[in-house]
């Protein structure tokens, strides 16, 4: 994460450009080659595998004062940040945050999507390897609200939130079910740079990778307890501190020192770990036989990723569309794609993911790649007109 010129991550580089060409595995092991001293963070009670440990509720009785609340969440800021990027807060849910309640909504859920004969995987796994409820935070609103204003109320949540991305902050959440022998994942980083193929991603410029992390926080919730056996979530301590990371991950030498290096930390139920969204992390092999690893995954962004304007761009679309065609029979292409980067939604999130699965990658078609497509096909205006009904209803709730 650090912009200074004389770090070995900015050494031999273009100013403004990363490229995996000048990634080095040896740059990459000096940036995170670092030991977490206690000392360093007087509200952290332990430890363990280079991971700072905080005892919830002890916290939570300590920043019921302002001022101790603002100091906890300096040192939780820059734990994610330059520290080892990594938190856990051990007994941040439970019975009185509806840690059971919550728990069995979630399976009956599931059951609900066998029996309907559905099968969700995440991004990163196959259907069956895993169950997954896209958007578990509106469903657990609307199915019960009781339940969820007990979870949400959670105050260790609003402290990590506040602390990274601010105030108001937007929490979405996704419950993950690593189902026995589910096989690990490979090391990634997260939304919204890792998110995106690493072609894409060198298209963005150095600064907007630096940017990047400080929009989103990633956490996990144990909804149940998560002995190693189980594949609990591996890690690479201090992985965000290496500038060129979002298209590194994918290199063969940086895969494999993160299969040689990575932790585990086993967790109990009611545990919740939060991480800077840039470290280095996949899920582990669920090697056990009967252990279901559920985990409520949090992905909370910062306020400042939102326009200003409300804005009905399939509207516009409909009313364009004919006038593109137009424009594209004259060959100008980069006019055409102006005007669509103008006009469109170019990026693929927020969706309706129970609808929207990705065919291919990591996210669904975006409306600007849904206007590409229908003018290189030559669609009519009755074609684009449903392809875009048919792309609103994937996103709709």
């Amino acid at each position: 994460m650090t912009t200074s010129s004389t770090t070995p991550t900015t050494a031999g580089r273009r100013a403004d450009r990363f490229s995996p060409d000048e990634c080095r595995i040896d740059d990459f092991i000096a940036s995170i080659g670092t030991e977490t001293d206690l000392a360093d963070y007087p509200y952290a009670t332990s430890v363990q595998s280079n991971v700072l440990v905080y005892d919830a509720p002890a916290l939570r009785s300590q920043i019921v004062d302002p001022d101790t609340r603002a100091s906890v969440g300096d040192e939780l800021a820059r734990a994610l940040l330059t520290g080892p990027g990594i938190v856990v807060f051990a007994g941040a849910f439970d019975e009185d945050t509806a840690l059971s309640e919550s728990t069995q909504i979630y399976t009956d859920i599931i059951d609900a999507q066998h029996a309907a004969g559905q099968s969700f995987g995440d991004h990163f796994a196959t259907p069956g390897a895993n169950d997954r409820i896209w958007n578990a935070l509106q469903k657990l609103a609307l199915r019960n609200p009781e339940t969820f204003v007990r979870y949400y109320r959670n105050d260790i949540l609003a402290l990590i939130c506040e602390a990274w991305v601010g105030p108001m902050y937007q929490v979405t959440s996704a419950i993950n079910v690593v189902n026995p022998l589910g096989a690990a994942q490979n090391p990634h980083r997260d939304y919204h740079l890792g998110f995106m193929s690493t072609d894409t991603a060198t298209r963005f410029r150095a600064h907007q990778h630096r940017l990047s992390a400080a929009l989103t926080l990633q956490g996990a919730v144990a909804h149940v307890d998560m002995p190693l056996e189980s594949g609990p979530t591996m890690y690479l301590p201090y992985s965000q501190r290496y500038e060129q990371g979002y298209v590194a991950f994918n290199l063969p030498e940086f895969r494999q020192y993160f299969a040689d290096n990575h932790i585990q930390l086993p967790l109990r139920a009611g545990d919740a770990v939060f991480f800077n969204p840039a470290l280095f992390h996949a899920a582990g092999h669920n090697t056990s036989t009967d252990i279901k690893r559920m985990a409520n995954l949090l992905q909370v962004s910062s306020a400042f990723g939102r326009a200003m304007d409300a804005v009905d761009r399939s509207a516009m679309l409909r009313s364009l569309y004919p006038w593109i065609l137009d424009l594209a029979e004259t060959g100008d292409d980069h006019s055409v794609g102006n005007v669509i980067a103008s006009a469109a939604e170019g990026y693929a999130f927020p969706s309706n993911l129970d609808l929207d699965q990705p065919l291919t990658g990591l996210a669904g078609e975006t409306q600007a790649e849904l206007v590409r497509r229908a003018v290189d096909g030559r669609f009519d205006v009755d074609q684009f007109d449903r392809e875009l009904a048919e792309l609103d209803r994937r996103h709709t709730p």
